[in-house]
């Protein structure tokens, strides 16, 4: 049984980094090697992250002349949203920012209590959003839809019986 709502692949010409290389090009700025292991490591693996996670993570695989400063990462994260290559958002009072090169356009569902991100695609959504802008003679280039809540994991722990030791 496949998921309705599970995200489509997404086929690009160019790696994230040779589309980075391609973007600082334009901008008459050069890749340097602090750059090259941020976007390496970004792109490695898909999760939503926020600067101080990233620079977390960085400073426990990189030893010596491969450390990525701080000022390093929070330019770097701009420039790969400015390029197109991460979205970032603002949720609970933080910026997260998530892979948007060569991923679908997709929404969210955020857990308030453990800060997971959900991610999920809806044609249905998609339709609405294009019939409201419609509508309202409006042209639609895309859209951003988190729905706040609490996640399976966090209601279970709240539904637990209470022993008396939670009553001290």
């Amino acid at each position: 049984m496949s998921d309705p709502f599970a995200l489509e692949a997404v086929d690009v010409a160019l790696t994230p980094m040779e589309r980075f290389e391609e973007y600082l090009k334009s901008k008459g700025k050069r890749i340097t090697q602090p750059r090259r292991i941020l976007i390496e490591h970004v792109f490695s693996h898909h999760e939503h992250f926020d600067a101080d996670q990233l620079i977390d993570e960085l400073s426990h695989h990189s030893k010596g002349s491969d450390r990525v400063s701080r000022p390093t990462v929070y330019r770097t994260l701009n420039e790969l949203v400015e390029s197109g290559l991460l979205r970032k958002m603002e949720i609970g009072g933080r910026a997260v920012y998530e892979h948007d090169y060569g991923y679908p356009d997709h929404d969210h569902l955020y857990c308030t209590q453990c800060q997971q991100l959900i991610e999920f695609q809806s044609a249905e959504l998609k339709e609405l959003r294009d019939e409201v802008a419609r509508k309202h003679q409006f042209r639609a280039t895309g859209h951003r839809f988190i729905v706040n809540g609490v996640c399976e994991e966090c209601q279970k722990k709240s539904r637990r019986k209470k022993r008396r030791v939670d009553l001290i």
